[in-house]
């Protein structure tokens, strides 16, 4: 398991302002040491930072973070058939907890999306105010996420995807349970790095067609204990000619010796009418 760097915490933010949630001390001590990690790390740019944030703002997301039921999640493991995604997400910045609402908005402001381009070297870094694929993610017991490339281009900005950044807030998780975020070599033939999902936690990398991740082993968390997560994207009005390819969506790889469990619904699906299918994003809109 790779070893995130581990930081001592901050003070309490007093108001609700973008610097009062950010670590800015430690953003200025160390950004040159984390831009030289990131750019060292393999299998591609990243970085993982332990206790990044003060210890009180994530426990006060935790606190709020919706439950199951208390939000209108797009659940994407109800989608029936879905192998490679099994998962609970809320992209809608509106729905959040006020608190947690704030908290995005920081990560998303001028003096934060600065201090990434320090760390990753990529400059002219646009947020999404969309929250595309990204926001709020919660995965059960069972759930999954396979291992993938992202998306290239934001479907309504027709902006290029550059950064991910995700931040953990999973309090007492055991290793047992999986739910690791692995970071795969472009051929997807070797896992080179590994990270827990614990609190407050941050991951940062460059997503390219060869950025390959995930975690792709059903968690086996107890019923009930969820990986929660937030995640938010990053883009660029164009990017580097080596890097450029035709427009996709999620490229997703099976890992060596992996076969695709089929369900009973995969093979059902030809026989039972569309609007059955559809019947979980209804209730989404």
């Amino acid at each position: 398991m790779a070893a995130a760097v581990s930081l001592p915490l901050a003070v309490e933010p007093q108001c609700l302002d973008a610097r009062s949630f950010l670590p800015l001390e430690k953003m200025n001590r160390y950004g040159d040491l984390w831009a030289k990690q990131y750019t060292e790390n393999r299998p591609f740019p990243h970085i993982g930072i332990d206790d990044f944030f003060d210890e009180r703002v994530i426990q006060r997301i935790v606190a709020d973070y919706p439950g199951e039921f208390d939000s209108s999640w797009n659940r994407t493991f109800l989608d029936a058939g879905t192998y490679e995604e099994q998962k609970l997400g809320l992209d809608r910045l509106e729905e959040f907890p006020p608190y947690i609402q704030q908290f995005v908005n920081s990560l998303n402001s001028r003096i934060f999306v600065e201090f990434l381009e320090r760390l990753t070297g990529i400059d002219g870094l646009i947020p999404d105010p969309y929250l595309l694929g990204g926001g709020l993610h919660m995965i059960p017991r069972g759930g999954r996420l396979a291992i993938h490339a992202d998306f290239n281009k934001h479907k309504k900005l027709r902006l290029d995807r550059r950064l991910n950044l995700l931040v953990y807030l999973n309090y007492d998780w055991k290793q047992e349970w999986g739910g690791a975020l692995e970071l795969w070599n472009k051929d997807v033939k070797a896992k080179e790095k590994a990270y827990l999902p614990i609190a407050n936690r941050v991951v940062v990398f460059t997503t390219t067609d060869t950025a390959y991740h995930g975690h792709p082993d059903p968690l086996t968390s107890p019923k009930g204990k969820y990986r929660r997560s937030i995640a938010l994207y990053y883009y660029t009005n164009g990017r580097p000619e080596d890097e450029n390819s035709d427009d996709h969506t999620t490229i997703f790889k099976m890992r060596p010796g992996e076969v695709r469990r089929r369900k009973s619904l995969d093979v059902l699906k030809p026989f039972i009418p569309p609007i059955v299918w559809q019947i979980p994003r209804l209730f989404k809109s």
